[in-house]
């Protein structure tokens, strides 16, 4: 196959193929399309392109990249996103070699994620049931903050969930996730409990507006967003608002974090890792692992802070 003639065609057919054949997730697509967009123009700035560049020029925008001050993160992810494309390009015939397949990355810095304790997500569960202008809104709000505690959905997974899934009162959820792929999620009764209590008011608010002429919405959260569902970034603020009537430090908090408590949780109580990685819908078990190392520096923490040896101080040299 002949390779396109420009770098922005390399970058929308490498999107549309990643799209089609492998079910990428929007939020991924944007993000490859954010970098290689950002690599097309260091390119272009040195007279070079896609088919024309070597590795030591790849190596020459990662330094550049480095010297930006952008994130070991940051890096790892744009020279992800490099390596992806030259791979399709190799496969498609569009170049003869990869020349960013030797080249190692910076990696990522393994930092544990923020969890919360009990008692704090108690506190964010009791906010959600009084937060909100109208008793639809506080309804809702419970909803969301208890079902995304009880399975440990991805903040795009909760607020994209199809009502279909609600009917019916289920014990489990089916969830579509990264790659399209399907898992299912157990509800605990007080999540089945708030579900089924929105899934009243969403279906009699959704009928007043099919009375007006609106067509019906598909999803368990209906907005006026351009996706016609409650939008990722609404619900950070939300869980924000909530942390701070809850009187949780809303520096802790965010949609992730109830997912980390989720799984850290799960496993103080004795759950195996292979049931959360499930449960999370983790491709590699070693991604659910880190919950481990939560668990350690934490149970660390608390011998550290109520350990009566701990109060003591050093020895003096007297």
């Amino acid at each position: 196959m002949r390779a396109p003639e420009d770098d922005h065609q390399w970058i929308s057919t490498f999107l549309d193929a990643q799209a089609a054949e492998l079910g990428a997730a929007r939020n991924t697509l944007l993000a490859y399309g954010r970098d290689l967009k950002d690599v097309a123009h260091w390119l272009a700035h040195k007279s070079l392109s896609f088919i024309k560049a070597q590795q030591g020029d790849v190596e020459a925008y990662l330094i550049s990249c480095d010297a930006e001050g952008l994130s070991r993160a940051t890096r790892a992810r744009r020279l992800s996103a490099i390596k992806q494309i030259y791979r399709f390009a190799f496969e498609e015939g569009w170049r003869a070699d990869n020349p960013a397949l030797q080249i190692k990355g910076p990696g990522r810095a393994k930092s544990l994620p923020k969890t919360l304790e009990v008692t704090e997500v108690d506190r964010l569960l009791e906010a959600a049931r009084v937060t909100g202008r109208t008793e639809a809104d506080r309804l809702r709000n419970t909803c969301l903050t208890e079902v995304l505690y009880a399975t440990g959905m991805r903040v795009s997974e909760l607020v994209s969930l199809p009502v279909s899934a609600a009917r019916g009162d289920p014990n489990m959820l089916l969830i579509l996730g990264k790659g399209g792929k399907e898992r299912m999620v157990p509800l605990s009764p007080p999540a089945r409990k708030a579900l089924a209590t929105w899934l009243m008011t969403r279906d009699a608010a959704e009928a007043a507006r099919e009375a007006k002429g609106h067509k019906p919405s598909k999803f368990l959260f209906p907005s006026r967003s351009q996706d016609g569902h409650l939008t990722r970034h609404r619900f950070y603020l939300l869980i924000k608002e909530l942390a701070v009537a809850g009187g949780v430090s809303p520096d802790k908090v965010t949609p992730h974090t109830l997912r980390h408590a989720f799984a850290t949780h799960l496993l103080a109580n004795g759950a195996d890792l292979r049931s959360i990685q499930a449960l999370l819908g983790h491709a590699d078990i070693a991604t659910t692992e880190i919950y481990t190392h939560v668990l350690d520096a934490r149970l660390a923490e608390l011998v550290h802070k109520h350990h009566p040896l701990a109060e003591r101080d050093e020895p003096s040299d007297d």
